[in-house]
């Protein structure tokens, strides 16, 4: 099962933080995000143990089941165990190749990456999903590399599989992702930030949906 059969694109992601969600629970920002129009939602929860972080998984399978993909965050046996759609993993994690064992060819397995070496070497290891970034500063990673619209430009120009652009990825900075040819873009703050998630991933939704048909007409500009 490829991702690109899964994933409508232009896929919008939204990555948990839910320290972000202030008095609201994390359960409570994805459901309004998904009826803004977020098609996949990552749990990334690195602080949670497997027993927490599971529960939270379930929780999270409920509030997504047949509306958005769920992933989990490098950890496959709770992808597995909650029924997500597929599992995360950074640079640093499993090889998608041990991964893809573990999960028996049940999970759609996606990786993150910063460069187009690692980009090439994931799609070589058949990962079904791309992540690449550090595309803006964001706040999640002050003061550190960003590769900007080039190197989304690079990286999707240089493999098939869906390419998503991560890292202070905004309303007002969305399009010029697409415009880059990545299949979609993935945001934390934007949306689990906002005091209004529906919203804030109906607006990213639009400007997707824009961009990707100006992109597609070509008549994408930067």
């Amino acid at each position: 099962m490829g991702a690109k059969s899964v994933i409508s694109l232009p896929c919008l992601a939204l990555v948990t933080d839910r320290r972000l969600a202030g008095e609201r629970t994390l359960e409570e920002v994805v459901a309004r995000a998904v009826d803004g129009g977020v098609d996949l939602v990552q749990l990334r929860e690195k602080d949670l143990p497997g027993g927490p972080l599971l529960a939270l998984a379930q929780r999270l399978r409920e509030v997504t089941r047949q509306r958005a993909l769920l992933f989990v965050n490098e950890r496959v046996d709770v992808a597995l165990a909650c029924g997500a759609d597929g599992v995360q993993l950074g640079e640093k994690a499993l090889p998608v190749a041990v991964a893809r064992q573990l999960a028996g060819g049940s999970l759609l397995i996606g990786r993150s990456v910063h460069t187009v070496e690692g980009a090439v070497e994931a799609e070589r290891q058949r990962a079904d999903l791309v992540v690449v970034g550090t595309v803006f500063p964001s706040r999640s990673h002050p003061g550190g590399p960003v590769g900007g619209t080039e190197l989304v430009r690079q990286v999707a120009a240089a493999v098939r599989a869906p390419v998503l652009g991560i890292g202070g990825i905004l309303l007002g900075n969305a399009h010029q992702v697409i415009h880059a040819g990545a299949g979609g873009v993935a945001v934390v703050s934007a949306i689990m930030a906002s005091r209004d998630p529906a919203q804030a991933a109906r607006g990213l939704r639009q400007v997707l949906q824009d961009s990707w048909r100006l992109r597609e007409a070509g008549q994408a500009t930067a």
